[in-house]
């Protein structure tokens, strides 16, 4: 062979072609990208044409269809940009629809809950935070159609059961706090559409805000004319009429539209309870450094960083665990639920620590109800009467309502058993019940299985521990026990329980004790409170 052929000629040669090739190869790829992209966002032009096209149809009675509809096309394309694409379109249609339209916001608001039970909790999530930062622009905007009719789909977004009432409080507090004349105007429109909602909720969340309110009115009386002027505009004194008219109870929920009574219906048969977003607070919606399924309660990093600090948290916790599981079998916690939930109740640094540690158990079928009985359980078993369990209890009911069903039940069985039942432990059922009651978690009507009046159903034990129930509830300033007798007030379903609750407090309690005469007369009178006004 010629060595002519191995040249530096040919081996430059063979360089360039190489690089050209490379070129080449490049140039193409970069290429069959951009048609790539470009048929990508051709596809998803397409999916927010149909979507949008779908949602212009939307009604009260198509909204069951469009939402399915919907659900299939949001499947077909990347869930963050088909979320992005619905909350854009929803959120343009309802700030620029028609003019505080509340059925229009229901519907959209339903549609937003729909999507969620088919599609998942994340949908719903990311909403709420293209629903925060729309609504936080519109308002710097001063756009008060726009806001109306944002604050409108926020307050049916809750009611529909995509957000809970906490989150409705945290936005409420948020606007108290300015209090200018557009943040008046927000809170009386989420007062008048869902307000009685949210009081029956939390009714402690309610006082908070009210206190709120009642504060900034003060600074504003304080301050210079135009302060003054805020304060005696219409807008400001109806907001406060409907505060008070809320706060006692006399504003009374419009009456459901047809329509509402289907969309709950559907969303029920959707498990829309399963999508409820709680624990959720305004600034979290906004702060951009949300990472991971910030969404759920208890996603948190965790922050040690040290492997053998790390072995010997997890050795402690096996033999604190082991050290729970006996004393579990001890108190004949005899399935794998309640000794979980013992576990959890009787390890828990505090309430809240015990709180998120119960909800991350994530028990199947009915067994979270075991969750009140094995608490109540361990209050009773107690030397010493612990506030910790009764804490734990409101907190538990407060986040599910289910939970308040649980524990009257619960204590219904436990009034079954007071004949038979040792002292200590009825004492510390009788001052349970008192701290349920006086954090409204409960109220006297729980004593409606009870005859207060009945000489023959109240022997000496049931005496003793009905005594010790109305004086630990006596312990208490004045205004929280008229709120207490107040809330039987207003029932007539409840005349008996009142008279027998008269009775009792005035044959067993002030005979034998004379100090309690001015609570006697001041509880007597909040017995015939039927208005329901509240100190």
């Amino acid at each position: 062979m010629d060595s002519r052929g191995f040249g530096d000629g040919d081996v430059v040669d063979v360089g360039l072609s190489s690089t050209a090739t490379s070129r080449a190869t490049k140039k193409k790829r970069k290429k069959v990208e951009w048609r790539w992209h470009q048929s990508k966002l051709l596809l998803w032009c397409w999916k927010r044409k149909q979507m949008k096209s779908l949602l212009n149809r939307l009604s009260e009675s198509n909204v069951e269809s469009i939402t399915g509809e919907i659900s299939m096309i949001f499947q077909s394309i990347a869930r963050s940009v088909a979320s992005q694409i619905i909350s854009e379109e929803v959120l343009a249609s309802c700030s620029n629809g028609p003019r505080g339209n509340e059925q229009y916001a229901a519907v959209f608001a339903s549609f937003v809950a729909g999507m969620a039970c088919l599609v998942g909790v994340d949908f719903s999530a990311k909403f709420m935070v293209s629903f925060a930062k729309c609504f936080e622009d519109e308002y710097h905007k001063e756009d008060n159609l726009s806001l109306r009719n944002l604050t409108l789909l926020f307050s049916y977004l809750c009611i529909f059961g995509v957000c809970s009432s906490d989150l409705i409080y945290d936005f409420l507090i948020m606007l108290s706090k300015r209090l200018m004349e557009i943040d008046v105007s927000t809170i009386l429109t989420v007062l008048q559409c869902c307000g009685m909602k949210i009081r029956a909720d939390d009714p402690a969340s309610m006082k908070n805000f009210i206190l709120s309110i009642q504060n900034r009115t003060n600074e504003l009386k304080t301050s210079d004319g135009d302060a003054q002027e805020k304060i005696n505009s219409k807008r400001m004194e109806f907001m406060l009429e409907t505060i008070c008219d809320i706060k006692n109870n006399k504003k009374r929920p419009k009456e459901d539209p047809t329509h509402h009574t289907r969309i709950k219906k559907w969303l029920q048969k959707l498990r829309v309870d399963d999508i409820l977003i709680r624990g959720l607070k305004w600034s979290k919606l906004l702060d951009p450094d949300k990472k991971g399924q910030w969404w759920l309660s208890g996603d948190a990093a965790s922050t040690t960083d040290n492997v053998e600090e790390v072995a010997s948290r997890i050795d402690k916790d096996i033999l604190e665990t082991q050290r729970m599981l006996q004393l579990a079998a001890a108190q004949r916690m005899n399935t794998d639920a309640r000794r979980a939930i013992f576990c959890v109740i009787m390890s828990g640094e505090d309430y809240i620590d015990a709180f998120e540690k119960l909800l991350r158990l994530d028990l199947p079928g009915k067994q979270d109800r075991e969750i009140m009985r094995v608490l109540v359980e361990c209050c009773l078993q107690e030397k010493v009467f612990n506030k910790y369990y009764t804490v734990l209890a409101s907190k538990l009911c407060e986040y599910e309502k289910n939970h308040k069903f649980t524990l009257q039940f619960c204590v219904w069985d436990h009034y079954k058993e007071i004949e038979s039942m040792q002292l200590m432990r009825s004492m510390h059922l009788a001052k349970f019940v008192a701290e349920m009651v006086v954090s409204f978690t409960l109220s006297l009507a729980v004593l409606k299985t009870v005859e207060l009046d009945d000489i023959t159903q109240l022997t000496p034990k049931r005496i003793m521990h009905f005594r010790m129930l109305f004086e630990s509830i006596f312990e208490y300033s004045d205004s929280q026990v008229w709120n207490i007798f107040t809330r039987v007030a207003v029932t007539p379903e409840l005349e008996s329980l009142r008279q027998g609750i008269e009775l009792f407090i005035k044959e067993h309690i002030v005979k034998v004790n004379k100090a309690f005469i001015p609570k006697f007369k001041l509880a007597k009178k909040a017995l015939r409170n039927l208005e329901g006004v509240l100190m």
